[in-house]
C-alpha cells in the first residue's frame, strides 16, 4: 500500500454492486484510475455520483491481486465541479443549437413504409442483431443495408460520417438508423462529435439516431430527424407503419368475410323463399294471368286511340269547312268571277290594266268565258251610266 493520496479526476464508469460498495474510474485527459468506495464511505457521500462529474478523492492506493492492477480505495469525495467531457457536449450543443441544426424545419418526415432501410453501426454489436432480428420479423421483404463503422474510439466519429455521407451517395437506403447500445459518457462520445452532426444534418436521407439506452442523449440524438430511445426501437419505428397496414389488413379482411357470410345467408333466405312460392309451382298459371293483363292493356290502348282518331278527324272537318269558305272556288260559287288577262294570265283588278280590243278570260264558278273588251268605263262614267239609266 502506497499510504493516502488525494486525486482529482471525471468519474466514468460509475456502478453500485449489490453489496452497496460502489466501483468506478477517475481519469483525466492523460490517465485513469480505477477505484474502490466502500459502503460506509460512499453513505457519507452528500451529493449525487455519476458519470462525467469532476471530483476530489482522497484514499489509499493499493494493489487489486486477482488482477493485478493498481486501485485506489476512496475514504472521501468532494465535488469539484462538471467534468470537462460535459463542458464540452454543452458547449458544442449550444453552439449547434443557435447554428439551427437542431431546429424543426429541418427535420425531415420519415418513409410512410420504406422497404429499404440503411443501418450505421458496428456489425458486432448486440444493437445490430437486435435491429435485423426486429426488421425482419416485423416485415419479412425488408431489405437491409448495413454500413460497418466503428462506434467507439478515436477514429469512430470520422468513420460514422463517411459512413452516412457514402449512404447518401450510393442512395440504396430510404432511411437510416444510425446507432450503438448504451454505454458511459466517453464510450458514447463519438456521437457527440461535430462532425457527425453535421454528417446527420446534411444527410439528404432521413437519419433515425438511436444512441444508448432511454436515458442517454447525444448531440446526434438532437440533430437527427428522430430519436429513438433504443436501437430495438428505432427497428420498430421504422416498420410501425408496415405493422400497423398488416392490422388494418387482418382487420379489414375479418370484416369482408362477415360481411360475405351475411350477403351469402340473405341470399339463402331469399332463394328458399323463391322456392316455397306460388308463382314458381305454377308458372303456366302466372304466364295466363300475364296475358290476361297484355289483353286488357292493349284493349284499353286501342279504346284510347281510337277516340283520339275521332278528335282529329273532327278537328280536321272543321278546319277543311273553314279552308272551303274561304278558299277562290268557294267565293265563286257565291256569283263572283275571276278576270285574267293572257298571255300571263295576270289578275286583273283595275281597269288600267287593259285597253279596248283586249282578249280576256272571266273564270266562273263553272265554266270560263273569252271575252273582248269594247269598252273601258270608269268609276265615274259608271254611275252617269246608272243615272241615265233611272231617269229613263
Amino acid at each position: 500500500m502506497v499510504g493516502r493520496v488525494r486525486v482529482i479526476g471525471e468519474i466514468s464508469g460509475f456502478k453500485t454492486a449489490a453489496s452497496g460498495h460502489a466501483y468506478f474510474t477517475l481519469k483525466d485527459e492523460k490517465a485513469c484510475l480505477n477505484c474502490v468506495m466502500f459502503r460506509s464511505a460512499l453513505y457519507r457521500v452528500g451529493f449525487a455520483l455519476k458519470d462525467g462529474l469532476q471530483v476530489e478523492a482522497t484514499g489509499e492506493v493499493t494493489v487489486y491481486a486477482s488482477r493485478g492492477q493498481y486501485q485506489l480505495i476512496v475514504r472521501s469525495l468532494v465535488e469539484a465541479g462538471i467534468g470537462i467531457l460535459y463542458r464540452k457536449f454543452e458547449e458544442l450543443k449550444k453552439r449547434l443549437a443557435k447554428e439551427g441544426l437542431f431546429d424543426p424545419e429541418h427535420k425531415k418526415p420519415l418513409p410512410y413504409l420504406p422497404r429499404h432501410i440503411g443501418v450505421i453501426t458496428s456489425p458486432t454489436g448486440a444493437a445490430i442483431r437486435d435491429i435485423i432480428n426486429i426488421l425482419t420479423r416485423r416485415f419479412a421483404h425488408v431489405r437491409i443495408y448495413i454500413y460497418p463503422s466503428l462506434v467507439q474510439g478515436k477514429e469512430a466519429a470520422t468513420q460514422i460520417a463517411n459512413a452516412i455521407s457514402r449512404m447518401n451517395e450510393i442512395n440504396l437506403a430510404e432511411v437510416l438508423i444510425v446507432g450503438r447500445g448504451g454505454g458511459s459518457l466517453e464510450d458514447l462520445w463519438s456521437f457527440n462529435e461535430e462532425t457527425v452532426a453535421r454528417a446527420i444534418f446534411n444527410s439528404r436521407i432521413p437519419i433515425i439516431s438511436a444512441v444508448g439506452h432511454e436515458t442517454d442523449f447525444t448531440i446526434a440524438d438532437f440533430v437527427a430527424d428522430l430519436r429513438a430511445p433504443t436501437p430495438s426501437a428505432a427497428a420498430e419505428i421504422v416498420t410501425q407503419n408496415h405493422q400497423k397496414l398488416a392490422q388494418d389488413i387482418v382487420a379489414q379482411s375479418s370484416r369482408l368475410n362477415s360481411a360475405m357470410l351475411h350477403d351469402l345467408e340473405l341470399k339463402k333466405l331469399h332463394i328458399q323463399k323463391l322456392a316455397s312460392s306460388h308463382i314458381l309451382h305454377s308458372p303456366l298459371e302466372r304466364m295466363r294471368q300475364f296475358q290476361q293483363t297484355l289483353d286488357d292493356l292493349t284493349g284499353q290502348l286501342m279504346k284510347n286511340c281510337k277516340i283520339l282518331i275521332d278528335e282529329a278527324l273532327s278537328r280536321l272537318q272543321l278546319v277543311g269547312a273553314k279552308l272551303q269558305t274561304l278558299s277562290p272556288k268557294g267565293i265563286l260559287s257565291r256569283g263572283y268571277s275571276i278576270v285574267l288577262k293572257p298571255p300571263n294570265m295576270d289578275v286583273v283588278k283595275k281597269a288600267q290594266q287593259v285597253k279596248k280590243a283586249d282578249s280576256l278570260e272571266v273564270r266562273l264558278w263553272k265554266g270560263t268565258l273569252q271575252v273582248e273588251v269594247k269598252k273601258i268605263l270608269s268609276n265615274e262614267n259608271r254611275e252617269n251610266t246608272k243615272g241615265e239609266k233611272s231617269d229613263e
